[in-house]
């Protein structure tokens, strides 16, 4: 197989800093946070606006990528599914995906709604939501 490199173009900035603590969903109690971009990625930040919903995603870099199998939820009591199909972090690829509310812009800074995602999280990637209107 072929690799490919991902290159950041950001980071989380969030209090929430150990996993253990952190909720598994957003609505599940995540924080706010700001997703700050690199300097030289200022012009792609560019028509992002208050309100608007986007696609955020992460790299995982606390991720095992090892594991492929996973307790759903990490219920023991839940048979253990493979995590392609489940939503665990721990995976060969940990890309996390994150639909979130855009809050505020300031420069390169993005305030973001509930995000699930731990401090210093790399971002890869913002992309607007399109829904059936747009």
């Amino acid at each position: 197989m072929t690799d490919y490199t991902l290159r950041p173009i950001g980071r989380v900035e969030s209090p929430l800093t150990e996993r253990a603590a952190a909720p598994r969903q957003p609505d599940e109690g995540a924080p706010g946070a700001w997703l700050v971009f690199d300097d030289r990625y200022a012009p792609a930040l560019d028509g992002l606006a208050p309100g608007t919903d986007v696609l955020l995603l992460t790299w995982l870099d606390r991720a095992d990528r090892d594991t492929l199998t996973v307790h759903p939820r990490g219920d023991a009591a839940r048979p253990l599914t493979g995590v392609l199909a489940t939503r665990a972090p721990d995976r060969p690829n940990p890309i996390g995906l994150h639909t979130v509310r855009i809050l505020a812009v300031a420069g390169t800074r993005v305030r973001v709604g509930a995000l699930e995602a731990l401090d210093a999280t790399p971002v890869l990637d913002v992309k607007p939501l399109l829904t059936p209107d747009r």
